[in-house]
């Protein structure tokens, strides 16, 4: 995956930067925190020899801008990212696609199927539970587990002050944590996923889109449940055999969760930590081309 190849776009109500390489069907893929689109570089040029693959820097991460906010968090919510897929994927001249989210990137991905369901064919979350369902589930484990929930959650300036004085910090317990070996991520990975935290004005956007995943992410994901709103494609759903997925939600892991939300529901588990896409690339490929070549001629 060639970064010096990636350009900004024009979104909904943001700037982004995004990777484009391939030939095929479009498949978009989304990162999680404390990422970039970085993350997909063992699987990006892969996948592109199958799809053309589209990897975007989500609104307020890594090279994409970061709007103002508002005093409901919404320009940073889950509704607002997905707006600014589409509008790539038109400029980019797709008007259907395939969608990949790890972690936060997941709540976009489930998003954008939800709100734009004649846009999305197959959507796959990794290590993720929908929003409201984790909120609801939220317990000890969660709190203690899930820590940047509600750290960067907080009220501004706690938590933007947090990550200004212990960027490496912050950014070491989240790699090092959830079941993936520290070593995954070399020297070079991390300084480029530590930039990303170094800038207050991306460090804001990344607390405003966790304030909006603790307030109208919730609010979105409740309406769509009472006005029966569900996921129309098929959904895979590949979560750690070493993480908390796996423990807190029955023995069907998050297959159960999902159910609730869709009808055509697949996945599995995989031995490796949360940040499989980099620590287990091999199989992390071939789970997903499995699920995402049933859609392919």
């Amino acid at each position: 995956m060639d970064q010096s190849e990636a350009k900004h776009v024009e979104a909904a109500g943001a700037t982004l930067l995004v990777w484009c390489q391939g030939m095929g069907p479009p498949l978009l893929l989304l990162h999680g925190f404390p990422q970039t689109s970085l993350m997909w570089r063992y699987l990006a040029e892969r996948l592109a020899h199958r799809f053309t693959v589209v990897c975007a820097d989500l609104r307020g991460y890594g090279g994409s801008s970061c709007p103002l906010s508002a005093p409901d968090h919404s320009p940073y919510s889950k509704r607002a990212m997905a707006a600014d897929l589409v509008t790539v994927m038109d400029r980019l001249g797709f008007s259907r696609w395939s969608v990949v989210g790890h972690d936060r990137g997941g709540r976009v991905a489930y998003r954008l199927a939800l709100d734009h369901p004649d846009r999305i064919s197959r959507l796959a979350v990794l290590d993720v539970v929908p929003t409201e369902s984790a909120w609801e589930r939220a317990d000890a484990r969660f709190a203690l587990g899930f820590w940047p929930w509600a750290l960067l959650a907080q009220p501004a300036p706690l938590p933007e002050s947090i990550l200004a004085v212990a960027a490496d910090a912050i950014l070491d317990s989240a790699l090092g944590s959830w079941g993936t070996p520290a070593a995954t991520f070399t020297p070079e990975v991390r300084a480029a996923y530590l930039d990303a935290l170094r800038d207050p004005a991306h460090v804001h956007a990344i607390c405003e889109e966790y304030r909006a995943a603790a307030a109208v992410d919730r609010k979105h994901d409740r309406a769509d449940r009472a006005n029966g709103r569900r996921i129309a494609c098929p959904l895979f759903v590949i979560w750690s055999a070493r993480g908390p997925l796996a423990d807190w939600y029955g023995e069907e892991g998050p297959l159960a969760i999902w159910r609730e939300w869709a009808s055509d529901v697949q996945g599995c588990a995989i031995d490796a930590g949360h940040f499989f896409p980099e620590e287990a690339p091999d199989n992390t490929f071939h789970i997903l081309t499995r699920f995402l070549d049933e859609a392919t001629p």
